[in-house]
Protein backbone atom coordinates (compact mmCIF):
# COMPACT_ATOMS: atom_id res chain seq x y z
CA UNK A 1 0.00 0.00 0.00
CA UNK A 2 1.39 3.39 -1.06
CA UNK A 3 1.83 5.93 1.74
CA UNK A 4 1.42 9.66 1.20
CA UNK A 5 1.92 12.82 3.21
CA UNK A 6 -0.34 15.71 2.22
CA UNK A 7 0.84 19.06 3.58
CA UNK A 8 -1.95 21.59 4.02
CA UNK A 9 -4.45 18.75 4.14
CA UNK A 10 -7.21 20.70 5.90
CA UNK A 11 -7.23 23.28 3.12
CA UNK A 12 -9.35 23.31 -0.03
CA UNK A 13 -7.33 21.25 -2.52
CA UNK A 14 -5.56 19.24 0.18
CA UNK A 15 -8.78 17.98 1.78
CA UNK A 16 -10.28 17.04 -1.59
CA UNK A 17 -7.07 15.21 -2.48
CA UNK A 18 -7.18 13.29 0.81
CA UNK A 19 -10.74 12.15 0.13
CA UNK A 20 -9.68 10.80 -3.26
CA UNK A 21 -6.47 9.14 -1.99
CA UNK A 22 -8.41 7.32 0.72
CA UNK A 23 -11.01 6.14 -1.81
CA UNK A 24 -8.12 4.65 -3.77
CA UNK A 25 -7.06 2.73 -0.62
CA UNK A 26 -3.84 4.63 0.04
CA UNK A 27 -2.49 5.47 3.49
CA UNK A 28 -2.49 9.21 4.20
CA UNK A 29 -0.86 11.44 6.80
CA UNK A 30 -2.26 14.97 6.85
CA UNK A 31 0.22 17.63 8.01
CA UNK A 32 -1.26 21.06 8.63
CA UNK A 33 -0.42 24.00 10.88
CA UNK A 34 -4.15 24.85 11.17
CA UNK A 35 -3.88 28.43 9.90
CA UNK A 36 -6.97 30.51 9.12
CA UNK A 37 -7.93 28.68 5.89
CA UNK A 38 -7.55 25.19 7.40
CA UNK A 39 -11.02 23.87 8.17
CA UNK A 40 -11.44 20.67 10.18
CA UNK A 41 -14.96 20.57 8.75
CA UNK A 42 -13.39 19.56 5.42
CA UNK A 43 -12.44 16.13 6.76
CA UNK A 44 -15.08 15.73 9.47
CA UNK A 45 -16.63 12.62 7.92
CA UNK A 46 -13.41 10.64 7.59
CA UNK A 47 -13.32 7.60 9.82
CA UNK A 48 -10.64 5.57 8.14
CA UNK A 49 -7.81 3.56 9.66
CA UNK A 50 -5.61 4.67 6.76
CA UNK A 51 -5.87 8.34 7.74
CA UNK A 52 -3.99 10.22 10.44
CA UNK A 53 -3.40 13.90 11.20
CA UNK A 54 -0.44 15.63 12.75
CA UNK A 55 -0.28 19.35 13.50
CA UNK A 56 3.06 20.56 12.14
CA UNK A 57 4.26 23.73 10.45
CA UNK A 58 6.40 22.97 7.39
CA UNK A 59 8.83 25.59 8.66
CA UNK A 60 9.63 23.15 11.48
CA UNK A 61 12.32 21.27 9.57
CA UNK A 62 13.30 18.95 12.44
CA UNK A 63 9.73 17.85 13.11
CA UNK A 64 9.04 17.37 9.40
CA UNK A 65 12.13 15.17 9.06
CA UNK A 66 11.21 13.21 12.20
CA UNK A 67 7.71 12.65 10.86
CA UNK A 68 8.98 11.52 7.45
CA UNK A 69 11.33 9.02 9.10
CA UNK A 70 8.50 7.54 11.17
CA UNK A 71 5.78 7.51 8.48
CA UNK A 72 8.09 6.45 5.60
CA UNK A 73 6.01 7.94 2.77
CA UNK A 74 6.35 7.04 -0.88
CA UNK A 75 5.38 10.57 -1.78
CA UNK A 76 4.56 14.03 -0.48
CA UNK A 77 1.98 16.33 -2.03
CA UNK A 78 2.93 19.84 -0.98
CA UNK A 79 -0.22 21.94 -0.66
CA UNK A 80 0.87 23.95 2.37
CA UNK A 81 0.76 27.54 1.18
CA UNK A 82 -0.78 30.95 1.59
CA UNK A 83 -2.79 31.38 -1.60
CA UNK A 84 -5.01 34.46 -1.69
CA UNK A 85 -3.64 37.31 -3.80
CA UNK A 86 -5.59 39.99 -1.91
CA UNK A 87 -4.04 38.93 1.40
CA UNK A 88 -0.57 38.98 -0.17
CA UNK A 89 -1.15 42.59 -1.23
CA UNK A 90 -2.16 43.58 2.29
CA UNK A 91 0.64 41.66 4.03
CA UNK A 92 3.19 39.65 2.07
CA UNK A 93 5.28 38.41 5.01
CA UNK A 94 3.40 35.15 5.62
CA UNK A 95 3.61 34.38 1.89
CA UNK A 96 7.38 34.74 1.96
CA UNK A 97 7.61 32.71 5.15
CA UNK A 98 5.32 29.83 4.19
CA UNK A 99 5.58 29.68 0.40
CA UNK A 100 9.34 30.16 0.14
CA UNK A 101 11.00 29.40 3.48
CA UNK A 102 8.44 26.65 4.17
CA UNK A 103 9.30 24.94 0.89
CA UNK A 104 13.01 25.34 1.65
CA UNK A 105 12.55 23.61 5.00
CA UNK A 106 10.49 20.84 3.43
CA UNK A 107 13.14 20.30 0.76
CA UNK A 108 15.88 20.18 3.37
CA UNK A 109 13.94 17.60 5.39
CA UNK A 110 13.49 15.45 2.28
CA UNK A 111 17.17 15.83 1.35
CA UNK A 112 18.25 14.70 4.82
CA UNK A 113 15.87 11.72 4.73
CA UNK A 114 18.19 10.09 2.18
CA UNK A 115 15.64 7.49 1.08
CA UNK A 116 13.51 7.18 -2.04
CA UNK A 117 10.66 9.66 -1.96
CA UNK A 118 8.84 11.72 -4.59
CA UNK A 119 7.71 15.27 -3.99
CA UNK A 120 4.77 16.62 -5.99
CA UNK A 121 5.01 20.38 -5.59
CA UNK A 122 1.77 22.18 -6.41
CA UNK A 123 2.01 25.65 -7.91
CA UNK A 124 -0.14 28.04 -9.93
CA UNK A 125 -0.72 29.43 -13.41
CA UNK A 126 -0.26 32.92 -11.92
CA UNK A 127 3.53 32.54 -12.13
CA UNK A 128 3.25 33.16 -15.90
CA UNK A 129 1.57 36.54 -15.41
CA UNK A 130 -0.81 38.09 -17.93
CA UNK A 131 -1.43 35.93 -21.00
CA UNK A 132 -3.20 38.31 -23.35
CA UNK A 133 -4.99 37.69 -26.62
CA UNK A 134 -5.60 34.04 -27.48
CA UNK A 135 -2.23 32.64 -26.38
CA UNK A 136 -1.98 29.91 -23.75
CA UNK A 137 1.15 29.54 -21.60
CA UNK A 138 3.11 26.32 -21.99
CA UNK A 139 5.69 25.00 -19.57
CA UNK A 140 8.36 26.74 -21.67
CA UNK A 141 7.00 30.22 -20.93
CA UNK A 142 9.06 32.47 -18.67
CA UNK A 143 7.81 33.29 -15.19
CA UNK A 144 6.50 36.86 -14.93
CA UNK A 145 4.70 37.03 -11.56
CA UNK A 146 2.64 40.13 -10.80
CA UNK A 147 1.70 39.81 -7.11
CA UNK A 148 3.57 38.93 -3.92
CA UNK A 149 1.61 35.65 -3.94
CA UNK A 150 2.63 34.62 -7.46
CA UNK A 151 6.20 35.80 -6.85
CA UNK A 152 6.40 33.58 -3.75
CA UNK A 153 5.11 30.58 -5.71
CA UNK A 154 7.53 31.26 -8.57
CA UNK A 155 10.37 31.36 -6.03
CA UNK A 156 9.33 28.03 -4.53
CA UNK A 157 9.15 26.44 -7.99
CA UNK A 158 12.71 27.55 -8.70
CA UNK A 159 13.85 26.19 -5.34
CA UNK A 160 12.34 22.79 -6.08
CA UNK A 161 13.96 22.71 -9.53
CA UNK A 162 17.33 23.63 -8.03
CA UNK A 163 17.12 20.78 -5.51
CA UNK A 164 16.34 18.32 -8.31
CA UNK A 165 19.42 19.39 -10.25
CA UNK A 166 21.84 19.99 -7.36
CA UNK A 167 20.84 17.24 -4.92
CA UNK A 168 19.03 14.88 -7.32
CA UNK A 169 15.78 15.01 -5.35
CA UNK A 170 12.89 13.27 -7.05
CA UNK A 171 10.32 16.01 -7.59
CA UNK A 172 7.78 17.18 -10.13
CA UNK A 173 6.06 20.58 -10.29
CA UNK A 174 2.49 21.32 -11.31
CA UNK A 175 1.13 24.70 -12.40
CA UNK A 176 -2.64 24.63 -12.17
CA UNK A 177 -5.40 27.00 -13.24
CA UNK A 178 -8.20 28.35 -10.99
CA UNK A 179 -9.67 25.56 -8.88
CA UNK A 180 -13.26 25.53 -7.67
CA UNK A 181 -15.48 23.00 -5.93
CA UNK A 182 -16.43 21.83 -2.43
CA UNK A 183 -14.62 22.92 0.74
CA UNK A 184 -13.10 26.15 -0.60
CA UNK A 185 -12.54 28.98 1.87
CA UNK A 186 -14.90 31.88 1.08
CA UNK A 187 -12.28 34.44 0.15
CA UNK A 188 -12.09 33.16 -3.43
CA UNK A 189 -14.63 34.27 -6.02
CA UNK A 190 -16.99 31.29 -6.30
CA UNK A 191 -17.45 30.38 -2.60
CA UNK A 192 -17.61 34.07 -1.65
CA UNK A 193 -20.39 34.67 -4.18
CA UNK A 194 -22.24 31.54 -2.99
CA UNK A 195 -22.00 32.78 0.59
CA UNK A 196 -23.28 36.23 -0.37
CA UNK A 197 -26.19 34.78 -2.36
CA UNK A 198 -27.15 32.53 0.55
CA UNK A 199 -27.01 35.37 3.08
CA UNK A 200 -28.51 38.17 0.98
CA UNK A 201 -25.42 40.29 0.42
CA UNK A 202 -24.17 42.27 -2.61
CA UNK A 203 -21.91 40.52 -5.11
CA UNK A 204 -18.68 42.60 -5.33
CA UNK A 205 -16.74 42.20 -8.56
CA UNK A 206 -13.48 43.91 -9.42
CA UNK A 207 -13.60 46.51 -12.21
CA UNK A 208 -16.21 45.32 -14.73
CA UNK A 209 -15.67 41.61 -14.17
CA UNK A 210 -13.94 41.11 -17.50
CA UNK A 211 -10.85 39.42 -16.06
CA UNK A 212 -10.59 35.94 -17.55
CA UNK A 213 -9.58 32.80 -15.70
CA UNK A 214 -9.29 29.14 -16.66
CA UNK A 215 -11.54 27.12 -14.35
CA UNK A 216 -10.92 23.51 -13.31
CA UNK A 217 -13.01 21.40 -10.96
CA UNK A 218 -10.91 20.41 -7.96
CA UNK A 219 -11.39 16.63 -8.39
CA UNK A 220 -9.93 16.82 -11.90
CA UNK A 221 -6.91 18.63 -10.50
CA UNK A 222 -6.44 16.02 -7.76
CA UNK A 223 -6.56 13.15 -10.26
CA UNK A 224 -3.86 14.93 -12.28
CA UNK A 225 -1.66 15.26 -9.19
CA UNK A 226 -1.92 11.53 -8.54
CA UNK A 227 -0.92 10.92 -12.17
CA UNK A 228 2.13 13.11 -11.61
CA UNK A 229 3.22 11.01 -8.66
CA UNK A 230 3.01 7.73 -10.56
CA UNK A 231 3.97 8.77 -14.09
CA UNK A 232 5.44 12.28 -14.06
CA UNK A 233 9.05 12.65 -15.18
CA UNK A 234 11.53 13.67 -12.50
CA UNK A 235 12.32 17.38 -12.57
CA UNK A 236 9.60 18.24 -15.08
CA UNK A 237 6.88 20.87 -14.87
CA UNK A 238 3.31 20.11 -15.91
CA UNK A 239 0.52 22.57 -16.57
CA UNK A 240 -2.89 21.38 -15.36
CA UNK A 241 -5.89 23.16 -16.84
CA UNK A 242 -9.33 22.55 -18.28
CA UNK A 243 -8.92 24.70 -21.37
CA UNK A 244 -12.13 26.48 -20.32
CA UNK A 245 -11.75 30.24 -19.88
CA UNK A 246 -14.54 32.36 -18.48
CA UNK A 247 -14.57 35.91 -17.17
CA UNK A 248 -15.61 36.70 -13.62
CA UNK A 249 -18.90 38.41 -14.41
CA UNK A 250 -20.03 35.35 -16.40
CA UNK A 251 -19.12 33.06 -13.51
CA UNK A 252 -21.17 35.14 -11.07
CA UNK A 253 -24.15 35.20 -13.42
CA UNK A 254 -23.92 31.40 -13.80
CA UNK A 255 -24.00 31.03 -10.01
CA UNK A 256 -27.08 33.24 -9.66
CA UNK A 257 -28.82 31.35 -12.47
CA UNK A 258 -28.00 28.01 -10.79
CA UNK A 259 -29.68 29.18 -7.58
CA UNK A 260 -32.72 30.34 -9.54
CA UNK A 261 -33.04 27.00 -11.34
CA UNK A 262 -33.07 25.30 -7.96
CA UNK A 263 -35.95 27.61 -6.99
CA UNK A 264 -34.01 29.04 -4.08
CA UNK A 265 -35.18 32.44 -2.95
CA UNK A 266 -32.66 35.20 -3.70
CA UNK A 267 -32.78 38.24 -1.42
CA UNK A 268 -33.21 41.81 -2.62
CA UNK A 269 -29.62 42.75 -1.69
CA UNK A 270 -28.11 40.12 -3.99
CA UNK A 271 -27.02 42.40 -6.81
CA UNK A 272 -23.78 42.75 -8.72
CA UNK A 273 -21.66 45.57 -7.35
CA UNK A 274 -18.64 46.68 -9.34
CA UNK A 275 -15.77 47.77 -7.11
CA UNK A 276 -12.37 49.36 -7.65
CA UNK A 277 -9.84 46.95 -9.12
CA UNK A 278 -7.03 45.57 -6.99
CA UNK A 279 -3.41 46.65 -7.59
CA UNK A 280 -1.52 44.73 -10.28
CA UNK A 281 -4.56 42.67 -11.27
CA UNK A 282 -3.65 40.34 -14.16
CA UNK A 283 -6.29 40.38 -16.89
CA UNK A 284 -6.07 36.82 -18.22
CA UNK A 285 -4.55 33.48 -17.31
CA UNK A 286 -4.65 30.60 -19.77
CA UNK A 287 -2.68 27.35 -19.82
CA UNK A 288 -1.59 25.02 -22.57
CA UNK A 289 -1.97 21.61 -20.89
CA UNK A 290 -1.10 19.45 -23.89
CA UNK A 291 1.98 18.01 -22.17
CA UNK A 292 0.13 16.22 -19.36
CA UNK A 293 -2.66 15.17 -21.74
CA UNK A 294 -0.30 13.64 -24.28
CA UNK A 295 2.41 12.16 -22.05
CA UNK A 296 0.36 11.05 -19.03
CA UNK A 297 -3.03 10.45 -20.68
CA UNK A 298 -4.86 12.80 -18.31
CA UNK A 299 -7.82 14.96 -19.20
CA UNK A 300 -10.46 16.79 -17.14
CA UNK A 301 -13.84 15.11 -16.84
CA UNK A 302 -16.09 17.75 -15.25
CA UNK A 303 -17.50 20.52 -17.46
CA UNK A 304 -17.82 24.03 -16.09
CA UNK A 305 -21.63 23.83 -16.10
CA UNK A 306 -21.68 20.53 -14.22
CA UNK A 307 -18.92 21.66 -11.88
CA UNK A 308 -20.83 24.79 -10.86
CA UNK A 309 -23.96 22.71 -10.16
CA UNK A 310 -21.97 20.22 -8.07
CA UNK A 311 -20.28 23.07 -6.18
CA UNK A 312 -23.52 24.91 -5.40
CA UNK A 313 -25.15 21.67 -4.26
CA UNK A 314 -22.29 20.92 -1.88
CA UNK A 315 -22.56 24.33 -0.20
CA UNK A 316 -26.35 24.03 -0.01
CA UNK A 317 -25.93 20.69 1.74
CA UNK A 318 -23.15 22.02 3.97
CA UNK A 319 -24.31 25.45 5.10
CA UNK A 320 -22.68 24.86 8.47
CA UNK A 321 -19.32 25.05 6.64
CA UNK A 322 -19.71 28.84 6.63
CA UNK A 323 -20.86 29.00 10.24
CA UNK A 324 -17.61 27.37 11.36
CA UNK A 325 -15.60 30.28 9.96
CA UNK A 326 -15.13 33.44 11.96
CA UNK A 327 -16.46 36.43 10.05
CA UNK A 328 -13.26 38.26 10.96
CA UNK A 329 -11.42 35.86 8.65
CA UNK A 330 -13.43 36.76 5.58
CA UNK A 331 -11.07 38.84 3.47
CA UNK A 332 -11.99 42.52 3.65
CA UNK A 333 -10.25 43.86 0.55
CA UNK A 334 -12.77 42.42 -1.92
CA UNK A 335 -15.61 44.92 -2.23
CA UNK A 336 -14.17 47.35 0.30
CA UNK A 337 -11.75 49.38 -1.79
Amino acid sequence: MKRFIVTGGYGFIGSNLIHILLKKKFKVLNIDNLSYAAQKYNLKDIKNKNYTFKKIDINNKKEILRTIKVFKPNGIFNLAADTHVDRSIDNSFSFIKNNILGVYNLLEAIRNYKKKLRLVHISTDEVYGDILGTKRSSEKFAYVPSSPYSASKASSDHLVSSYVRTYELDAVISNCSNNYGPRQFPEKLIPKMIYNILYNKPLPIYAKGRNSREWIYVDDHCEALIKLFFKGKKGEKYNIGSGINCNNITIVKKLVETFKKKKINIGNKVKIKYVKDRPGHDFRYALNSNKIKKTLNWKPKISLSLGIIKTVEWYLNNKSFFSKISKELFVKRLGNR
